[in-house]
């Protein structure tokens, strides 16, 4: 990993989806092998979110960008895909609840009614 101490500049210190949703895989795919910290049992629950706020300016010091225009091109795929995968991930996980609850209170229905 070859970080280089070029200044970042104000409007890539923004919130990365990309680098927060898909952290390992992203890092490799943008020479940035912090994120591998998410592998970690526990650190993994608050390094996710560091990977979405940091995850910009590692990408671009470990990159060989020629403007802050070519790197946000690039960082947009990356955002746009790791937001649709959040979204996703939010949808499925409450529906994953309600079916839970709806067959928990099903089988607690279905038992009350066989006790009497």
């Amino acid at each position: 990993m070859s970080y280089t101490n070029k200044p970042v500049p104000e409007e890539i210190k923004r919130w990365n989806w990309g680098a927060f949703m898909f952290n390992i895989i992203w890092g490799f795919g943008n020479k940035s092998y912090l994120p591998l910290l998410a592998l970690v049992p526990l650190l993994n629950l608050v390094w996710i979110f560091v990977c979405g706020i940091k995850g910009n300016e590692w990408a671009w010091k470990s990159g060989d960008y020629d403007s802050v225009e070519t790197f946000m091109k690039v960082q947009e795929t990356w955002n746009r895909a790791g937001f649709i995968y959040f979204i996703i991930s939010i949808v499925m996980a409450v529906l994953f609840f309600i079916f839970f609850f709806t067959t928990m209170m099903a089988m607690i229905a279905t038992s009350a009614s066989h006790n009497y």
